[in-house]
């Protein structure tokens, strides 16, 4: 008896152990997914505001909101290219590393860009902008190479699979025409004969 007891307190203690465990890792899930949300909503606003000073700004605030807007444009384009050719092309893996590699460079820069953006002295800002201008055109052209790259790949094997899918068509096409009949086969009754019968019968 006092063993039946202990052995359903065990299975107790599992149980407990284990519904904690379920419990904490979906309030880390949702964690996670509440914090990725508000991060994407906080991108989306900074993005819209960068877009205004983009049409709106003249100047250095303009010019420094369409770097940013370029940036951001550019490894956003990627990024999303380089995830969704993932999911058939496991190769573009190391594309994906050099892109994370080349996003922190960009977010380092777009760091600098937002803090000229309340800069007060526009001399110094304007100082500055041929060298953030020249860092921004080596960021975006890495990230466009790699996106035009994926894309290119993906349309390479898009192409193949399309002319090897257009051989076995033909083939099969041949094959469903191939209707004669073999060497010392009979061939079929002529209709009328068939239906009307010989004399005689």
């Amino acid at each position: 008896m006092e063993t039946a007891g202990i052995i359903a307190l065990l299975f107790f203690l599992i149980f407990v152990t284990l519904a904690t465990v379920a419990t904490v890792r979906t309030v880390r899930a949702v964690k996670r997914q509440v914090a990725k949300g508000t991060a994407q909503a906080r991108r989306v606003v900074e993005d819209n505001r960068i877009r205004a000073r983009r049409y709106t700004m003249t100047g250095t605030a303009g010019e420094l909101a369409k770097l940013r807007l370029e940036l951001r444009t550019s490894i956003d384009s990627t990024t999303r290219a380089l995830e969704e050719g993932r999911t058939t092309d496991a190769s573009l893996s190391e594309a994906a590393a050099l892109l994370a590699r080349l996003d922190d460079h960009a977010r380092v820069l777009d760091g600098e860009l937002r803090l000229l953006e309340r800069e007060p002295d526009r001399g110094r800002v304007t100082a500055r902008l041929p060298d953030l201008t020249e860092r921004t055109r080596r960021i975006t052209h890495s990230a466009d190479t790699l996106r035009w790259a994926a894309q290119d790949r993906a349309r390479h094997f898009a192409d193949d699979d399309l002319a090897a899918l257009g051989r076995d068509i033909a083939i099969e096409a041949g094959a469903l025409r191939h209707w004669e009949d073999p060497p010392g086969k009979p061939g079929p009754e002529p209709w009328g004969r068939a239906q009307l019968g010989t004399p005689g019968d």
